[in-house]
C-alpha cells in the first residue's frame, strides 16, 4: 500500500517556493553582474586576471593576491565568494554559488570543475530549495570536469580526481576518485 501511495505521488512545481532564500546584492547590483559576468568571465575575450580579481572585489568578493582565473569562468554570485591567495581557477569552471563559497590559499579548480551550493528536495512535491555552503581548505586541488555538492567541506591539501563527484565532506591530505567519491589513499607532498 505504501509502495503505490509513493508512486502516485508526484512533483509539482507550481507549488515550487524558495522562500526564505534570497541571494543578497539587490535587484541592480544582480542585474550588472549579470552582464560583467557574461561579458567579462564567460568570453575568452578579456584573458587579463588582474582585472578580473578587480571586479570580483567591486562586486563583493574577496579575493586574495595572484588569483589566476581563465576564460569561460561562470561565477553566480560574487559577494558570496572568498577567495585566497595563489588561487587557479581553469576554464569552463562554475562556480554556481547560491550560499558562501570559501576557496582558501594555493587552491587549484582544474577545468570544467562544477561547484554546487544548491540542489532540491526531491522528496517533496514542491521540489524546496536546498543550500549548503562549500569551503576548500588551502592547497586543495579539484580535477578537471570533478563537481562539489552543497555542504561540502574539502579538507586541507586534498585530490578530488577528475570526473569524481564530491558528495561528502573529504578528509585533509587525501585522494578521492569515482563517484561517489571515495578515499582511495593519503596525499603525501615531498
Amino acid at each position: 500500500m505504501l509502495a503505490t501511495k509513493q508512486i502516485m505521488s508526484k512533483t509539482d512545481l507550481k507549488f515550487y517556493n524558495n522562500h526564505p532564500y534570497h541571494p543578497g546584492g539587490g535587484m541592480i547590483k544582480r542585474l550588472l553582474w549579470h552582464y560583467v559576468n557574461g561579458f567579462v568571465f564567460k568570453t575568452s575575450l578579456f584573458p587579463v586576471y588582474g582585472i578580473k580579481a578587480a571586479l570580483l572585489r567591486l562586486f563583493g568578493a574577496k579575493v586574495g593576491a595572484n588569483v589566476q582565473i581563465k576564460p569561460n569562468v561562470n561565477i553566480k554570485y560574487p559577494w558570496l565568494l572568498t577567495i585566497g591567495d595563489e588561487v587557479w581557477i581553469g576554464e569552463q569552471v562554475w562556480i554556481d554559488n547560491l550560499v558562501m563559497v570559501t576557496i582558501g590559499a594555493n587552491v587549484c579548480l582544474s577545468q570544467g570543475a562544477t561547484i554546487l551550493t544548491g540542489s532540491h528536495n526531491y522528496k517533496k512535491t514542491s521540489f524546496n530549495l536546498i543550500t549548503g555552503s562549500v569551503i576548500f581548505e588551502d592547497g586543495v586541488w579539484i580535477g578537471a570536469k570533478a563537481v562539489v555538492n552543497q555542504g561540502i567541506t574539502v579538507g586541507s591539501h586534498t585530490v578530488l580526481t577528475t570526473g569524481s563527484i564530491a558528495t561528502k565532506n573529504l578528509e585533509p591530505h587525501s585522494i578521492y576518485q569515482g563517484n561517489p567519491a571515495v578515499k582511495i589513499r593519503d596525499r603525501v607532498i615531498g
